[in-house]
């Protein structure tokens, strides 16, 4: 049977517990503020390079068509965490991955941003090429970015890839939990073009490219890629956060069950003490008198 002091002890470490999730929680919080911040600031500028796209496509009308080469090797870029205590997190994502590799032919090569996020899809029999650390903080993002395009940019080059795609958790509009994404980076695709030569331009004035059209061109694209990237890690980022915050709600909700537990089993242990005792000084008494009755 337990004693005073082993649920005093218990009850000591869950409020111990109860102490450091709620830490978590308040760190949860203040990072998904910053990421979805920092997602937010790159509106603007998204915009900016999406018009200068516009306008060299509105200035070179007569290109129809992009060729698309056949496909060789297909690339996924997998932005999972490198930490635990994120529910779902790195398990969705990585299903979401699979249904979506399984249906296209080709070699396909894995880079995973996340140690826990690899482990899982090795565990589903992909063949992880490249690991990136997850970011920290904002700051943390660019350098990654940086990483990405880098290698990505080579692969390109010597032919060992030719698609690549994003995968990556994003938060629901509404506010609550998130959901899976996929974004193509490569080829630039004919209905990206399409769409963009669609988009009205904010001026009466016929934009021009000024310069290298082809230089030009591949600046803002490079922007875009780098946009991508960017949007799509602290999205993920902001989504992990989302859930451990979830995860940690939870936890500080089992915790004070399991303290309201503790609680009532201490009093109802306490009480019965302090019923014996005074049962002992009741027998005790009446023993007592009936020796000075005789």
């Amino acid at each position: 049977m337990e004693t005073l002091a082993d649920i005093r002890r218990k009850l000591t470490g869950a409020e111990d517990l109860k102490s450091v999730v709620r830490t978590m929680k308040a760190m949860a919080a203040s990072n998904i503020g910053q990421y979805e911040q920092a997602v937010n600031s790159l509106g603007d500028y998204n915009r900016t390079i999406n018009l200068g796209i516009i306008a060299y496509f509105k200035e070179r009308q007569e290109e129809k068509k992009i060729t698309e080469k056949e496909r060789r090797s297909t690339c996924a870029i997998v932005f999972g965490s490198d930490q635990g205590l994120v529910g779902q997190f790195n398990n969705s994502l990585s299903d979401f991955v699979s249904e979506h590799l399984d249906k296209i032919k080709g070699t396909k090569i894995i880079w995973a941003v996340g140690d826990r996020i690899k482990a899982v899809l090795e565990d589903r029999g992909f063949d992880i090429k490249a690991l990136f650390s997850v970011p920290g903080s904002v700051k943390a993002i660019t350098p990654l970015v940086s990483q990405i395009l880098l290698k990505s940019e080579g692969s390109i080059e010597v032919n060992d890839v030719d698609h690549v795609y994003i995968f990556h958790n994003q938060p629901n509009l509404k506010g609550t939990g998130y959901s899976q994404k996929i974004q193509q980076l490569f080829p630039i695709v004919e209905n990206w073009k399409s769409n963009l030569s669609e988009t009205e331009w904010p001026s009466k004035l016929i934009p021009q490219v000024a310069g290298s059209e082809k230089a030009t061109l591949l600046a803002l694209i490079r922007e875009y890629l780098f946009i991508s990237l960017f949007r799509a890690s602290a999205e993920s980022l902001a989504s992990e956060n989302a859930s451990r915050l979830a995860a940690m709600q939870r936890a500080e909700k089992n915790i004070d069950e399991l303290l309201d537990t503790l609680n009532h089993k201490f009093h109802s242990i306490r009480q019965s003490m302090i019923d014996e005792e005074l049962f002992d000084v009741v027998s005790g008494f009446e023993a007592l008198k009936d020796e000075l009755n005789k």
